[in-house]
């Protein structure tokens, strides 16, 4: 058995294709998707927040302030304002303007605005803009930013009208205020968010890592027509479909390793080079994700590791059955698509809010699994649980596995085409 074993895994490794899938692409897949995507919203939001935004004021001879308010070089904090004022002639549309991105934004200050202001009622001023931009709720943030003096300006005014300290006329309207302090920890806050997706990615990795050797090994025999040699040989099928399964579980949990490996070498290693080369504006966001990750422990690593692997042999059991069972490469692959549609689904359910790891959803297979491993990355594992979970994960494992030697006895099953 351990020569099938060796033989198979030997004709793998002469496939770069599946040497890409399994090897390279995992290797390279979780410092690609976190340094990649914390670098690209670094940059977005670094560029979003420094471009220069051209804008138009419709009404601005009733509340002056407003445009030399917004047409400032610099704000409170020394940082540049980057608003540049276009003027309207009789025949400009606000609106189409802003949708073929003359302008971005258009302030519209109406007639009454002085009268509601005296009065001490809000004046109403539109904020006109396209919120189907990308950036445009960052637009909408910096023009309340820049529009502060101003408002903090008129609030000091109606303070002293009455009478009131700044300090008294900020409380006036805020008899209680709800200070909010939360009891989780940093990594237990970040985990909670980003948790659910680490899951997600390694399970979906040791699936693919299992579904190229399951299709060479299984319907690959056929076509090549290997399959009837193997079967002469004196190896007891059971010996045959566990030495195959051995092999796809091998890639399927190599994948894992190698996608876990990389993800200790981005906090450990790849994390702080990253950080020093960000600007300080983006560099503090980062830090404190590099931070709650530096918390995640090789004990963590290894229990998040150890979840993985029932789940691993599900699929490398579920893939050699369905990859037996197909007549062509082809037809394989066509079975293939309904599997990872199914194992993307109750990974969507450990992502969906309010969906957290107790006795009903640890029954749940492969959702446990990733709500385990949430709760392994947030640092609030239940060890009881997890055991239970891991346990019942590999009864799953074991009886797939025998569904697949019962497959593999069969002989109209083996020989379809």
């Amino acid at each position: 058995m351990f020569q099938v074993y060796l033989k198979e895994l030997l004709e793998l490794t002469r496939d770069k294709k599946t040497l890409i899938f399994t090897i390279l692409l995992p290797t390279l897949i979780m410092p690609l998707i976190m340094i990649g995507f914390m670098t690209l919203a670094a940059k977005i939001a670094t560029k979003a927040k420094v471009e220069t935004l051209n804008f138009a004021i419709v009404g601005s001879q009733y509340l002056p302030e407003v445009e030399n308010v917004l047409t400032r070089e610099k704000d409170e904090d020394g940082d540049d304002i980057n608003f540049k004022l276009v003027n309207l002639s009789a025949s400009d549309d606000v609106d189409t303007m802003i949708n073929e991105g003359k302008i971005r934004f258009a302030i519209i200050i109406p007639e009454d605005v002085t009268t509601s202001i005296e009065q001490g009622l809000s004046a109403k001023v539109s904020f006109k803009y396209n919120d189907s931009a990308t950036t445009s709720a960052l637009i909408y943030s910096r023009v309340q930013n820049a529009l502060k003096p101003l408002k903090d300006s008129l609030l000091a005014e109606r303070y002293r009208s009455l009478g009131l300290t700044e300090e008294q006329g900020k409380a006036f309207s805020k008899p209680i205020d709800l200070e909010k302090i939360s009891t989780a920890d940093k990594r237990e806050s970040f985990g909670e968010k980003f948790g659910a997706f680490l899951p997600y990615i390694l399970i979906l990795v040791g699936l693919s890592g299992a579904m190229y050797p399951a299709i060479d090994l299984g319907v690959g025999e056929k076509e090549r027509g290997t399959l009837e040699t193997l079967l002469l040989t004196p190896v007891s099928r059971f010996n045959l479909v566990f030495s195959k399964f051995a092999v796809i579980f091998t890639t399927s949990f190599l994948a894992v390793f190698l996608s876990l490996l990389s993800f200790a070498l981005v906090t450990g290693v790849l994390g702080p080079m990253f950080i020093a080369n960000l600007g300080s504006s983006a560099s503090k966001g980062a830090s404190e994700v590099m931070a709650a990750l530096a918390n995640v422990s090789i004990i963590d690593v290894l229990l998040m590791f150890s979840m993985l692997i029932p789940v691993a042999a599900i699929f490398a059991s579920l893939m050699l059955s369905v990859s037996i069972y197909a007549r062509t490469f082809k037809e394989a692959q066509n079975y293939m698509s309904p599997i990872m549609m199914v194992a993307i689904f109750p990974l969507i359910l450990a992502m969906l809010p309010g969906v957290k790891l107790d006795w009903v959803w640890a029954s749940v297979p492969i959702t446990n699994v990733a709500l385990a491993i949430k709760e392994i990355f947030k640092g609030t594992i239940d060890l009881g649980m997890m055991g239970v979970i891991f346990l019942s994960t590999t009864i799953i494992a074991g009886l797939l596995l025998a569904l697949c030697n019962w497959w593999f006895q069969r002989e109209q099953v083996l020989f379809r085409n």
